[in-house]
């Protein structure tokens, strides 16, 4: 009986390896990096795979007169595409390219995306991703008048980003841009932490007109929603505040200081030495001793 039941669970045991290796070859794992459609606003949408920064490095070199050549330009006019998604930069060079983006500086980057092929544009949005973003500084200026008077304007916008306005259904820039402003690729919502305050303060008042020629306006009017109530000082303080935003550990790093070094720990107390045994006392000496 003991035997039989044995060779039940060994039978049992063969059974189930048999059925993983059968799962094992029957199931498709999912791609890591499947192909994917970057120019969909085309007449003839181009098949591409997702880019390789390093073809892109090569490319880009036409965007450095503007945008620097690691995404970190000097003109604030220019926006900073260091560290910005690669789904979003191709999907903007799309934008330019067939003419649906058109205001702003849209006439001078035509031409350069005009010679662009979609997978171009992957790769270019592929190196850009890989660069290190840059910050400036936020305006720590006073208001003077107005409902925000006497905050900082840095402090108007931080408390746009992170909390919005409910009272007039803004939300916060935070629910679709993250905490820290880094995007979020999936949508393609981009980073916005440490961009250019005059660019950022340019764009939210494009969207501010809300009108737009391009075909799938459906994110450009999540942002002319948000933006319409926005007042020109709130505007200023939101681009402010996200010119200045950036992880702490750049401080460290972009002025050269080091982090305090710890306090040094107590020296352990040397060991007692054990004293040496006292001559015996007289019986009167021990009396009061004790």
């Amino acid at each position: 009986m003991r035997q039989a039941r044995v060779l039940g669970l060994v039978g049992l045991a063969a059974l189930a390896a048999a059925a993983v290796a059968v799962a094992q070859t029957t199931v498709t794992p999912i791609p890591d990096k499947a192909p994917v459609e970057t120019a969909p606003l085309t007449t003839a949408p181009e098949k591409t795979v997702w880019g390789d920064a390093k073809a892109g490095a090569t490319k880009a070199g036409t965007c450095a007169a503007c945008h620097g050549l690691d995404g970190n330009p000097t003109d604030p006019q220019y926006p900073r595409l260091a560290g910005q998604s690669e789904r979003y930069v191709a999907h903007q060079i799309a934008l330019f390219k067939n003419g649906q983006r058109n205001t702003g500086m849209a006439a001078a980057m035509k031409p350069f995306a005009d010679a662009l092929s979609a997978q171009d544009a992957r790769d270019i949005g592929a190196y850009f991703a890989t660069q290190k973003p840059g910050a400036g500084v936020a305006d720590d200026a006073v208001i003077t008048s107005g409902p925000y008077k006497d905050m900082k304007f840095f402090e108007v916008g931080q408390k746009l980003f992170l909390a919005g306005d409910q009272a007039r259904g803004i939300p916060a820039c935070m629910a679709c841009h993250g905490p820290g402003g880094a995007g979020n690729p999936g949508p393609a919502y981009p980073a916005i932490a440490g961009q250019q305050a005059a660019y950022t303060q340019r764009r939210l008042e494009e969207y501010r007109v809300g009108t737009t020629t391009q075909a799938d306006p459906q994110l450009f009017n999540v942002m002319a929603t948000v933006t319409k109530q926005l007042s020109d000082e709130e505007i200023r303080a939101l681009s402010s505040y996200l010119q200045g935003l950036h992880p702490r550990a750049d401080d460290v790093a972009s002025t050269g200081a080091k982090p305090a070094p710890a306090a040094p720990a107590a020296a352990p107390a040397p060991a007692a030495t054990p004293a040496a045994p006292a001559p015996e006392a007289a019986p009167e000496a021990a009396a009061k001793d004790a």
